[in-house]
């Protein structure tokens, strides 16, 4: 009979392995870097090249390895950190499973150097593809020293389905960064491309914080702290002010290990309830101490999924120690229940007696007698293009020039009415007896199958991307001197990204440079009006920094940002030309249905279902 299972060979399952373990550079960097700390290492340095894809290099000053340990740690399932099962419960290291080192031998060309305190000499060890090509004596210093190279060499399929360098940068500064917050204690380096991007210093959390993200943090925490039984809450929330639309910057850790979890993320989400917009998320860095034994964190191969098994009781006392934390500080709303209602009575007022209210009645009024007064006949739309036009421009966006429309599906709003109901007129309610409404960002109007409803806003976001994309092709977008440059304390990661995008962000009129995590801003596209240059510049940095784009499609992707933030200006559309323009040049978009954010522009309401409404 014939046997179909069979062992597989050790290579193929550490490649295996390493797909679960290792599924990109920052993968690599998060197991060498909590190796490091385990090693009780002080300073760890991290240097790279290509986002990671030719070379990762992660040099500590920890205990280091004796040479036996140094070739046993290349072994699936060789660890220090575990001796049975019941070990698994009562963690305190980063890794224990034993598979990181293995995997990433599997893929990738390694070189390790590496020396105990007591030793003379260290033990350096050279493999490819899990193969041992060289184990040796040499003179380094204590500590852990691995050169990765060629990540994925021998797992092409792999290798192609890495993102473009800044995406896979981004990634590992993520990683980076977590570490760097759950370690304020540690000094730590990150180089890319011999380029020194951090540098950070042993400090206190908040320091660590203020020196990842900005010197304009210090004054936007809100610290939180609360010890129980259960668990120990510590760390900061940021102010409501500062909240984002993107879900950025949200750090749980639990016993200096970060990790993902959407219900704890509701916890504080309700804390700030009342005090955020829809749509908006808080940012925070918290910290949770629990007892090792009351947490699983080996349920997922990256451990960022942890099982808690007091997870309603800590729900209760971070959302309340939060909460606590906003009211302390004079942060949540308050209200004064003990305060006398006669003290909202002016001091002029308080000695007057109470007078009761008076009701004159029209006894000549008979609600059964119809009037004779004929409604009065608002005017009529005009046919001038170009007043939208002149409005946008005075405003410093919009075309000069408008080009024809077919103008057959337009009527005002009276016209259509007759059509209806021919014994009623329509009565404008705008002072200049415009033949629209509008009604806060909508824009009502009639159209042959009802009404029509479109968003102004998006509307003018549209009209200004198709502009702005139909211009970059052929010439950069043309931009504005500023009287005074825009000062922003940026991030490291926005610091980063703005370098990196330099080159782009000119020919999209963004004119500035940074200097000490201080970005200066001296020139803005023309399409910018001064109220929205603040709100544009934070667009810009939420599109770099927090959203996944294709260099290929950069260039869409912050124009219709400019868009977005060029619609934030406020029109005074107060004529029926100047409406009238707004609807032909959104008309004469390719896509005048949907925003470049993809959300609707025009919707129309037929008759029938307006009658619907009075049956």
């Amino acid at each position: 009979m014939d046997n179909f299972i069979q062992l597989l060979p050790d290579h193929i399952a550490n490649q295996i392995a390493a797909g679960e373990v290792i599924q990109r550079p920052a993968s690599v960097i998060k197991e060498l870097l909590e190796n490091a700390i385990d090693a009780k290492a002080t300073k760890v340095e991290i240097s790279i090249k290509d986002a990671g894809k030719t070379l990762i290099q992660v040099v500590d000053n920890g205990k280091g390895m004796s040479n036996d340990d140094a070739i046993l740690c290349f072994e699936r399932h060789a660890t220090s950190k575990i001796r049975k099962a019941e070990d698994l419960f009562s963690l305190t290291t980063k890794g224990f499973r034993g598979e990181a080192l293995a995997s990433i031998a599997a893929i990738a060309h390694v070189e390790m150097s590496t020396k105990v305190k007591s030793s003379d000499t260290g033990r350096k060890i050279t493999i490819e593809g899990s193969e041992i090509k060289s184990n040796e004596d040499t003179v380094c210093p204590q500590g852990t020293s691995f050169k990765v190279k060629n990540l994925f060499y021998n797992v092409p399929a792999r290798r192609n389905f890495l993102k473009k360098d800044l995406t896979e940068f981004k990634k590992i500064q993520d990683e980076f960064e977590r570490v760097a917050l759950a370690h304020p204690d540690i000094n730590l380096v990150l180089i890319h491309n011999d380029n020194e991007l951090y540098n950070l210093a042993a400090t206190v959390l908040r320091k660590r914080i203020v020196n990842i993200l900005g010197n304009n943090y210090n004054d936007r925490l809100v610290p939180i702290e609360e010890n129980t039984e259960i668990v120990q809450v510590k760390g900061y929330v940021l102010k409501p002010e500062h909240a984002r639309k993107t879900k950025g910057e949200q750090f749980l850790f639990v016993n200096d290990r970060y990790f993902k979890s959407p219900y704890f993320n509701h916890a504080i989400t309700k804390a700030f309830e009342g005090l955020l917009p829809k749509g908006v998320y808080p940012r925070y860095f918290i910290y949770l101490d629990v007892d090792p034994n009351k947490i699983d964190i080996n349920v997922h191969p990256t451990k960022t999924e942890i099982k808690f098994e007091e997870e309603k009781f800590i729900y209760s006392i971070l959302l309340s120690s939060i909460k606590l934390a906003l009211g302390k500080y004079n942060i949540m709303p308050s209200l004064e229940f003990e305060q006398e209602s006669s003290f909202d009575i002016p001091h002029s007022r308080r000695s007057q007696p109470a007078i009761a209210p008076t009701i004159n009645v029209d006894e000549s009024f008979n609600p059964f007698q119809t009037t004779s007064k004929p409604l009065n006949t608002g005017t009529s739309a005009g046919k001038t293009k170009d007043n939208f036009s002149k409005a946008i421009q005075d405003q410093g966006f919009g075309s000069q020039e408008t080009k024809s429309a077919d103008w057959e599906d337009f009527y005002s709003i009276e016209d259509e009415v007759n059509n209806v109901e021919p014994s009623l007129k329509f009565e404008s309610h705008s002072e200049n007896g415009s033949s629209f409404i509008i009604k806060g960002s909508y824009l009502f109007a009639s159209s042959k199958s009802g009404l029509m409803v479109i968003h102004t806003k998006r509307a003018i976001e549209q009209i200004v991307y198709t502009e702005a994309i139909n211009n970059f092709i052929s010439r950069p977008i043309e931009s504005q001197n500023l009287l005074f440059p825009i000062e922003k304390e940026v991030s490291k990661t926005e610091e980063n990204y703005w370098n990196e995008n330099s080159k782009i962000l000119k020919q999209l009129g963004f004119i500035g440079e940074i200097k000490d995590t201080c970005l200066q801003v001296i020139a803005v596209p023309s399409v910018l009006q001064e109220e929205s240059i603040s709100s544009g510049i934070d667009h810009l940095f939420e599109t770099l920094a927090y959203q996944d784009v294709e260099k290929s499609d950069i260039a869409h992707t912050l124009i219709a940002s400019i868009a977005r933030s060029a619609s934030m200006t406020q029109l005074n559309l107060l004529t029926n030309e100047a409406i009238e323009g707004l609807i032909e040049q959104l008309f004469q978009c390719e896509n005048h249905t949907y925003s470049p954010r993809n959300k609707k522009i025009i919707d129309t309401i037929s008759l029938e279902e307006i009658s619907l409404k009075f049956k």
